[in-house]
């Protein structure tokens, strides 16, 4: 079972910070006075291993935290191992993590099937299940699992906001849907339906699933083409995003396209399709995005090179998942900051409930994460682009949680 387990941490010695005589440490498992132990679970293989970056590039941002000072003069150890996108893998992945290792919290473990399979064993043991990197809305539900949170836009919204624009820009479309056969996919599915109201009956003509173990995703490609579909939306992961644009292209299927924030990636998924194969396409975004132009001298896009440059030189400079992990990195040091000295698991789920406006370097303008004990949804605004052949050029307002 350990050839699965691709196990790094990141372990750099702090300076420790003075701390008033009379401040009380409080400590659970994971944190003592020079460290603070985290934990993750992240496809360093497996079907949707283009993810695998992101845990690299958090490993880089506490490693320069841990260069800079630490966290209140104690040190990041950071325990990321592969799970290879299997739920079962993610389980024991977990429960080494907080059985044997005894990490403080499971911060960003990736996937909407792997999060779930570990939702009620976290919740069960009471360690925080922190800024999962996943958008179901089922992780905005602090009276029935107080100890998992979510962090990015979730994907009902982003199905409901691409409905919306479908019945704005071309309200007789006939829609084609291809989804992942899971939460993730269906979550989706539902925001679209919801989106479109009365009218998704008839305007949704085809919907279509894959499997994370399919090889491809060409008969679903054709078969949607089949229907007569002229408005495409793409809900999939970066191998299968890639595949379905370029299959699109190459049989001549031309449909107006929507594809989920989540496989945006212009390194990892528009150039292995092909850039001339997905201009055009539709999207969402909350992140700054490397390839565009408009961010290119903004002094955060500036740092996040230098940063890329210093921590993380094999990173792909055009995987805007880099620049996820680099913004949300940010947010849980800005929770750990606001911890202090009381570094308990009850602690750690209070302060990340209580971000008020706060503002990663490198998340769009206008865009602020706020949580409260009722609202575990950190992100909830987004702005639409589109793709032009080489970056994602943004258009119209930020649009604001309109699931609400």
């Amino acid at each position: 079972m350990k050839a699965w387990l691709a196990s790094f941490a990141t372990v750099v010695c702090l300076s420790v910070a003075a701390t008033p005589s009379w401040a009380q440490k409080k400590y659970d498992p994971g944190a003592n006075d020079t460290t603070i132990k985290i934990g993750q679970t992240m496809p360093y293989s497996g079907p949707a291993s283009a993810y695998g970056t992101i845990g690299k590039a958090e490993a880089a941002y506490f490693a320069m935290i841990n260069d800079q000072g630490g966290i209140n003069g104690r040190k990041i150890e950071f325990i990321s191992i592969d799970d290879g996108y299997s739920p079962p893998k993610a389980v024991e992945g977990a429960r080494r993590l907080v059985e044997q290792d005894q990490v403080l919290f499971l911060f960003g473990p990736l996937g909407t099937p792997s999060n779930t399979a570990i939702q009620k064993y976290m919740n069960a043991k009471k360690v925080p299940q922190l800024f999962v990197a996943t958008g179901a809305a089922k992780w905005n539900d602090p009276k029935h699992f107080p100890w998992t949170m979510g962090w990015q836009p979730n994907y009902h919204t982003e199905g409901k906001i691409y409905a919306q624009h479908i019945l704005k820009t071309k309200p007789d479309a006939k829609i084609g849907i291809l989804y992942q056969n899971d939460d993730f996919g269906k979550d989706y599915v539902s925001g679209v339906h919801e989106g479109l109201g009365d009218k998704a009956k008839s305007m949704i003509v085809s919907e279509v699933s894959y499997e994370v173990t399919d090889p491809t995703v060409d008969s679903q490609i054709v078969s949607l083409q089949g229907s007569g579909a002229d408005v495409f939306i793409n809900v999939t992961t970066p191998k299968f995003a890639a595949q379905a644009i370029r299959k699109a292209w190459d049989i001549g299927w031309k449909p107006v396209q929507y594809l989920t924030n989540v496989s945006v990636g212009v390194g990892s998924v528009m150039q292995p399709a092909g850039p001339e194969k997905g201009v055009g396409i539709i999207s969402s975004a909350y992140l700054m995005e490397p390839t565009d132009p408009a961010w290119k001298d903004t002094q955060a896009m500036k740092d996040w090179r230098a940063w890329m440059q210093k921590y993380y030189p094999e990173g792909n400079l055009n995987d805007n998942t880099n620049v996820y992990g680099y913004t949300v990195a940010q947010t849980v040091v800005q929770v750990l900051r606001q911890a202090g000295d009381d570094l308990t698991r009850a602690n750690v789920m209070k302060q990340a409930a209580s971000l008020k406006d706060f503002t990663p370097t490198t998340i769009i303008p206008g865009i602020r994460i706020n949580t409260s004990a009722t609202d575990f949804a950190p992100i909830e605004s987004v702005q639409l682009a589109r793709f032009d052949g080489k970056s994602w050029v943004r258009f119209g307002d930020v649009m604001g949680d309109v699931a609400k």
